[in-house]
């Protein structure tokens, strides 16, 4: 058991890797474990040669070991400074794959300082975004174009018009929104931002368009560019669809955009709670690469994740450190000189849910609202004036049911969504 030391305490220049694990038949947890730490580092399934020449202080230490929990200690000269793909491809490659391991999660990691800080983090943040915005203290308000695809780019043009003019902050595209013959990037960007701005002028706020620049590197880069000679503020990326070399290569190219990161595909990897790797683990890598805002779910409306899990995220990306969280399997981060990112709180919300994710998120949130706004009986733009009007209430800490007089855009949506409750045991009155 070369690699299993319970008397070793991590330092600061150890990356520290928290699993859980299942072993196969005929292993026991330390012999899941040792192999485990091999794998994703300098082992390797038998004895050979030339480990007598390898760099001393490079192996691991299996520093803990609790039920089937796993605690495994990395020297911080195994991975390459700035290279996510090196960093992962060792703490989570081949060791998915092991013959030892019946099942095998990865909750979290703790990044050393020193690694930390060889990553660029958000431009922008939460700092940068609000100044952006000239939303200093609120939360923010945004939702999406739907339906996701179909619209032609008149109509996509009209539907944002509609959320802005009506409160929201931020209308973003979806998910599979690129550039279809339907709906064509340049004609919709053109045309979408030419929307913000009347809206912005009628308005009187500060507004912005999140336009998805996925694609082939390369596109997704040139479609970025486009948005910012436009006159656009913003690009959206299907992070996980798109890679993380992808995000670190449009990070890299300062083109004075903020960053907007949808999770599209995430619970392929982050649903199974005993298999793959947690949203908590990817949403750090993402600060580290620089995304200003990250989709984490929101414990109401439609999207698995419970509320322990998701606060967990929550704090993680959006202060200067993270003291960890046992009960949640979390691990401490310390983030050096890395702004804080804006959570984006999404998924079958409605006006009633504002309430509930204010008391969860407090202040630095993206409320972000699809159906719940587009559904509203009266259009679009009373649905965006709904939420800003629950907000509103919520922020001076009046219920819901008791501000309807002089907000019929609100009372219209309580009528409509009053079954659905706020969603997980939310009241409109809390």
């Amino acid at each position: 058991m070369s690699y299993i030391d319970s008397k070793y305490h991590p330092t600061e220049r150890d990356l520290v890797a928290l699993f859980e694990l299942a072993p196969a038949q005929g292993f026991s947890v330390p012999q899941a474990a040792e192999h485990l730490a091999g794998e994703s580092s300098i082992g390797t399934w038998t004895k050979v040669g030339t480990v007598k020449d390898i760099t001393p202080g490079l192996a691991p230490h299996v520093f803990r070991i609790q039920g089937n929990l796993v605690w495994v200690a990395y020297p911080e000269a195994l991975f390459e400074p700035g290279n996510l793909p090196q960093v992962l491809s060792s703490i989570a490659g081949n060791v998915f794959g092991m013959s030892a391991l019946e099942q095998l999660r990865l909750h979290d990691i703790t990044f050393t300082r020193g690694l930390a800080e060889s990553f660029p983090g958000p431009a922008f943040g939460v700092p940068g975004v609000r100044q952006l915005l000239k939303v200093p203290r609120r939360p923010l308000v945004g939702t999406i174009v739907k339906p996701k695809v179909g619209l032609p780019t008149k109509a996509h043009a009209a539907v944002v018009y509609e959320s802005l003019a009506g409160g929201c902050d931020v209308v973003k595209d979806d998910e599979n929104l690129t550039s279809q013959a339907f709906n064509p990037f340049e004609e919709r960007v053109s045309q979408t931002l030419e929307a913000v701005d009347h809206a912005r002028e009628e308005t009187g706020e500060e507004k912005a368009y999140l336009p998805n620049v996925s694609a082939n590197v390369d596109e997704m880069v040139r479609r970025a560019e486009l948005v910012k000679e436009m006159g656009g503020t913003y690009a959206m990326i299907d992070v996980l669809t798109c890679g993380f070399s992808a995000v670190a290569h449009l990070r890299a190219q300062e083109l004075g955009l903020a960053l907007h990161a949808h999770r599209a595909m995430h619970a392929a990897i982050t649903r199974n709670p005993r298999h793959g790797i947690s949203m908590l683990a990817l949403a750090k890598c993402l600060r580290l690469l620089g995304v200003d805002q990250l989709h984490i779910g929101a414990v109401v409306g439609k999207m698995e994740g419970g509320r322990s899990d998701v606060e967990a995220i929550h704090h993680a990306i959006n202060g200067s450190s993270f003291p960890g969280e046992e009960a949640n399997l979390a691990l401490p981060q310390a983030w050096g000189g890395h702004r804080s990112v804006f959570s984006v709180a999404s998924g079958g919300l409605n006006p009633l849910n504002v309430p509930a994710l204010l008391e969860i998120f407090g202040a630095d949130v993206v409320m972000q609202f699809g159906g719940g706004i587009h559904g509203h009986p009266k259009g679009t733009r009373a649905g965006a004036a709904a939420v800003r009007q629950a907000l509103d209430l919520a922020l001076e800490g009046t219920p819901l049911a008791d501000g309807l007089e002089g907000r019929p855009e609100l009372a219209a949506a309580m009528r409509k969504w009053k079954d659905m409750g706020a969603g997980k045991g939310y009241g409109a009155g809390s």
